[in-house]
């Protein structure tokens, strides 16, 4: 009911003021979270340290969001994964879930503590430290490695405690961090006189802080309980988990792609020019974390309208999704040319902020970096809106066409290619050369992004599943007996067999009906339902089927099928049915298939195809049906030891309905 209550308010309140509701709270978590990467360079920049200091954590940052890359994906996979959970009321996966996620990232921050430890140098050499900031760097990045397990794990357990319905506990974690390495960065640095060591002792006792603060949460959760059994890996459960949290990695390792790439540009074209290695990489840090606030507050809004278009896309009210994107654009525009006139008129405001005042010429190409570099920040966060905007109506594709054609498309071979052509003419000129390569970038990104949304927008009533689906369905009452589920390959007559099955044991065959009751039950569009495991999608089934609206439909689904279940004796087709129902009792799980010749000529002769389309079509409705079940269940669609009967089809429909009932028979 609270399920239903919430999914009307999605499709019926007011768009402006659901937006507000549920994106300040996104954006404030994210700007709370960018502090701790800008405190130091503010109070690092201001010490005699001066822009050294900042060139030296910058070079450490990128580091760091392979850390936190790591923690992010499973964080958020696991968080996505209990959400889930919650819909079925599945708690027992859900603690085994969350538990195997704490243990693997507790596991791989000792891994990295240790490799990092062993390769600190050449990894800092890497990411761009010279001579004069190695020292400082490798001190920075002593004490901050230290602390890599409690960064990681309170990057995780943040993700979790959200989902469980505790955004204010999230917050309130990450804000007492935030606050304490505040209050400590002056006096470690200041007062105490540790220099960097400082920088590095204060960020790591506010993570700790929020370590701590996120573990005592842990001991009084709402929808989950974790037992000692919970941190024994469950790898099967988890794999759904990893595939959801798959986006936030690949997000942050292209951060980490794109910063590796141009400190590697910044040290090469700086050490050729009047500026030196260690200046350009200082300021292009300190770039770094001021775009990072402006498309934390982009990402907010948008993640905030998330709900909002999932629900009314796969709910077929189109007019709200465009009213949705509109509203989330204007907020965007806002955003972009705001920080546009800030970044062109006043750079200096911004970079006096950070100190180094008194060098010129590193004010001098800070403000270049800034007028030049984000020149087009507005198209930046159009792209990152697009992107996200995408994920949440279940276009991963376009998402990912949006977000990579801008980062690792143009801008890491132009940041190459650019500074190289400019340092052929003149020496010298490559530095700036790399300034050029961001809104190149912006530029070519954003034609993408305007021709991925007018693509989508054209056709995105287009879409209708193959076949009709019962408007109105009720769940027959039954007697208590065999539950049969059926899962079949394409044109092997699994459904026929299922009806005739269900005649001969005068019970209910449910297959469309399902998606029409999971549409009642959840006020999605029915056909939108009954498409989900029908979704061709080649290139990235896991990723279409782990977008939020689809998994609104997959929980609609499930919880529909347990209901069919519990009226009592039927027959259930497909849906990864016969997982759903793993823990009841009188479950008999058939699998039917047939020789590939068999199922074209069946395929031809109900839908009229030719045999190369036949042909297609079966190849790509079984990879979308295996996708289906490998993502709801982990396990492998049409392995013979995951069913009770195997049956060649090619025997006949009745002989085949035959073999099932007299099974249910000899073990009834």
């Amino acid at each position: 009911m609270e399920q239903t209550e919430q999914n009307q308010i999605l499709g019926e309140e007011k768009i402006s003021k659901l937006l507000v509701k549920f994106s300040i709270p996104c954006i404030l978590s994210l700007l709370i979270s960018a502090l701790y990467n800008i405190v130091d360079q503010i109070f690092v920049g201001n010490s005699p340290l001066g822009y050294l200091g900042n060139a030296a954590t910058g070079i450490v940052f990128p580091i760091l969001i392979i850390a936190q890359a790591f923690a992010w994906c499973i964080g958020d996979g696991s968080a996505a994964y209990l959400s889930i959970c919650q819909g079925k009321k599945d708690a027992q996966n859900a603690h085994r879930c969350i538990g195997t996620g704490i243990t693997l990232t507790l596991i791989l921050s000792i891994i990295m503590l240790a490799l990092c430890a062993v390769w600190k140098e050449p990894l800092l050499r890497l990411f761009g430290a010279s001579d004069q900031t190695i020292g400082m760097a490798a001190e920075y990045f002593t004490i901050v490695l230290g602390f890599f397990p409690a960064f990681m794990l309170m990057n995780m357990m943040n993700a979790v405690i959200r989902a469980d319905g505790s955004p204010a506990v999230s917050m309130a974690s990450m804000s007492l961090g935030a606050i304490l390495n505040i209050i400590l960065d002056p006096i470690f640095i200041f007062a105490l006189n540790w220099g960097i060591a400082g920088a590095a002792w204060a960020t790591v006792i506010g993570q700790t802080v929020s370590f701590l603060v996120s573990t005592l949460y842990f001991f009084r959760t709402k929808s989950f309980r974790l037992t000692k059994e919970s941190f024994i890996p469950h790898f099967k459960i988890f794999s759904n988990a990893l595939k959801l949290g798959a986006s936030s990695f690949i997000t942050q390792m292209s951060i980490v792609v794109i910063s590796l790439v141009c400190n590697i540009m910044l040290a090469k074209y700086g050490a050729l020019s009047i500026y030196g290695q260690d200046i350009p990489i200082s300021v292009i840090s300190i770039e770094t974390k001021v775009f990072t606030i402006v498309i934390n507050i982009v990402v907010g809004i948008v993640l905030g309208g998330q709900p909002i278009l999932g629900y009314n896309y796969g709910a077929k009210k189109y007019h709200r999704v465009r009213e949705t994107y509109r509203t989330i654009l204007i907020a965007t525009l806002v955003v972009g040319l705001l920080s546009t006139l800030v970044f062109e008129l006043c750079p200096q405001v911004i970079i006096h902020i950070f100190g180094s005042g008194n060098d010129a010429l590193y004010l001098e190409y800070a403000q270049r970096t800034f007028r030049i570099f984000l020149s087009f920040v507005t198209f930046t966060c159009i792209i990152k809106m697009s992107s996200i905007f995408f994920q949440a109506v279940g276009k991963p594709l376009m998402a990912v066409i949006a977000s990579l054609t801008r980062d690792i498309i143009c801008f890491v071979p132009l940041v190459i290619l650019i500074p190289a052509m400019a340092e052929r003419n003149q020496a010298g000129s490559g530095i700036n050369g790399i300034l050029f390569a961001a809104p190149a970038a912006d530029v070519i990104g954003m034609i993408v992004a305007v021709c991925l949304t007018i693509h989508y927008f054209r056709t995105m009533e287009s879409g209708k599943s193959a076949e009709s689906v019962p408007k109105h369905v009720v769940i027959r009452p039954s007697h208590k007996g065999a539950i049969v589920t059926i899962a079949r390959e394409h044109g092997s007559c699994g459904k026929q067999i299922a009806r005739r099955v269900a005649e001969q044991m005068g019970v209910a065959c449910y297959d469309k009906e399902m998606t029409a009751l999971a549409a009642q039950e959840s006020g999605l569009d029915r056909r939108f339902v009954s498409g989900v495991n029908e979704d061709s999608q080649e290139l990235l089934h896991s990723l279409y089927l782990s977008t939020t609206v689809v998994q609104q439909a997959i929980v609609a689904q499930e919880q529909i099928i347990c209901k069919i279940a519990d009226s009592g004796s039927c027959v259930i087709v497909g849906r990864a049915a016969d997982y759903v129902l793993s823990d009841y009792p009188d479950v008999v799980r058939v699998f039917i298939y047939a020789p590939k010749e068999y199922r074209i000529k069946k395929v031809m002769e109900m839908y009229g195809d030719t045999e190369e389309a036949g042909r297609k079509s079966i190849a790509r409705s079984d990879a979308a049906r295996a996708a289906y079940y490998n993502s709801i269940s982990g396990g492998e669609w049409g392995h013979p030891h995951g069913y009770h009967l195997c049956i060649d089809s090619s025997c006949g429909v009745d002989a085949a309905a035959s073999i099932i009932c007299d099974y249910i028979k000899l073990c009834g």
